[in-house]
C-alpha cells in the first residue's frame, strides 16, 4: 500500500509539490534515493533491488512518474514488474498522453496499478490505471489542483465507490479481489490526508512551504480510523492497521509498513528538491538532492 498527495499547477511557487509514503515489507531490499542510469537516461529516485523498478522518480528533463499498486488476492502469473512503468516513461520522449496511449496495448500484462506521469515543461499530467480488471485501461488528464492517490482510484469519493469494481462475495465463496473490500479504508485514509494537506497549504498561503514540517505532521500521521467507521468486511485488525496514513503492521510474511516518505518540489524557476526519509536496518535516515531542470529556456510557471 502507498499513498500520495500532490498539488499540480495550482500554487504560485510550485508547479508540482508531491508527498508520498511507500509501504512495503521491511525485509525487501531497497536502494536509497540516488541518481542512476537507465539506458543512458539519468533518473533520480529510490530503487527496488528485487525487481529493479521504482515507485517515484524524476529526470533531469523535468519528467516525473509515481506509482501505487492495486491490491488483489490473485496476481497474474509471470506479470511484468509494475516498478518498470515509471522508468519507461522517464526514459522516453513521448508526451504523458502519448505514453498512456502506448500502454493500451500491454497494460493487461501487469498486475493492478495506478500510475501518474507528468512533464513539467509542457504542464501535462496524466493518470493511468489498468483496473477494474477486464475493462479498458483508464486514462485521465489530471486537472490543476490538490489530488490524493492511494490504492483506490485517483480522488476516489466515499461512500459512493461501487463495491462491484472487482466482483466478490462475502461468505463461503471464492473471493476474486481484495480492493473492493478495502476501498472504504483507503478512501477514509485519503480523505484525512487531503484535509490535512489543504489545511497546511492554507496556513502557508502563497508563501514557501516547509516541506520537512509537512512530512512530519502529515505523512507520519499514525492516527487510525474509528473502528465504528470501518466497513467490517475483512479482518478488523487489518482494516484498522491500514486506515492510518503512516502504516505499521505485523504479517505472517514479516513487518510491513511505511518504508519511506518522499517530498518532491519543483519550483517555477525549474529548481527541483527531492527529500527522502527512509528506513534502513531499523533506523531512519534522511537524504535530499537538489538540481535544476536542464531545459532552462522553458517557463515552468503557471498563472494563478
Amino acid at each position: 500500500m502507498c499513498i500520495a498527495a500532490f498539488i499540480w499547477q495550482a500554487h504560485p511557487l510550485y508547479p508540482l509539490l508531491l508527498l508520498q509514503n511507500r509501504d512495503e515489507y521491511y525485509n525487501r531490499p531497497t536502494k536509497a534515493l540516488a541518481w542512476w542510469d537507465v539506458d543512458g537516461c539519468e533518473i533520480l529516485g529510490g530503487r527496488d533491488e528485487v525487481a529493479g523498478g521504482t515507485w517515484l522518480a524524476c529526470s533531469r528533463q523535468g519528467r516525473v512518474a509515481f506509482l501505487t499498486n492495486v491490491l488483489e488476492l490473485h496476481h497474474l502469473s509471470g506479470a511484468k514488474t509494475r516498478g518498470d512503468l515509471p522508468l519507461l516513461f522517464l526514459k522516453s520522449t513521448k508526451s504523458p498522453m502519448e505514453f498512456a496511449d502506448q500502454l493500451l496495448t500491454n497494460a493487461d500484462q501487469y498486475n493492478g496499478f495506478n500510475l501518474i506521469v507528468a512533464d513539467i515543461a509542457t504542464k501535462s499530467m496524466v493518470y493511468i490505471s489498468n483496473r477494474p480488471k477486464g475493462e479498458p485501461i483508464h486514462i485521465q488528464q489530471v486537472s490543476p489542483g490538490l489530488h490524493v492517490l492511494s490504492n483506490a482510484k485517483l480522488d476516489s469519493p466515499w461512500p459512493k465507490i461501487p463495491y462491484t469494481i472487482i466482483s466478490f462475495t462475502q461468505k463461503n465463496t471464492q473471493v476474486q479481489g481484495i480492493l473492493p473490500l478495502l476501498l472504504p479504508v483507503f478512501t477514509l485514509q485519503a480523505l484525512r490526508l487531503r484535509k490535512s494537506v489543504r489545511q497546511m497549504l492554507n496556513k502557508y498561503g502563497k508563501n514557501e512551504v516547509n516541506v520537512k514540517e509537512m512530512i512530519e505532521k502529515l505523512m507520519k500521521d499514525k492516527v487510525k480510523a474509528d473502528k465504528s467507521k470501518l466497513p467490517g468486511i475483512c479482518a478488523l485488525d487489518m482494516e484498522f492497521n491500514l486506515s492510518s496514513i503512516f502504516v505499521e503492521m505485523d504479517t505472517p510474511q514479516g513487518i510491513c509498513g511505511t518504508r519511506s516518505t518522499a517530498a518532491l518540489t519543483i519550483r517555477a524557476s525549474g529548481e527541483v528538491s527531492f527529500c527522502d526519509k527512509y528506513l534502513e536496518k531499523g533506523a531512519w535516515f534522511e537524504k535530499t538532492i537538489n538540481y535544476h531542470i536542464q531545459n532552462e529556456t522553458s517557463d515552468f510557471s503557471e498563472v494563478i
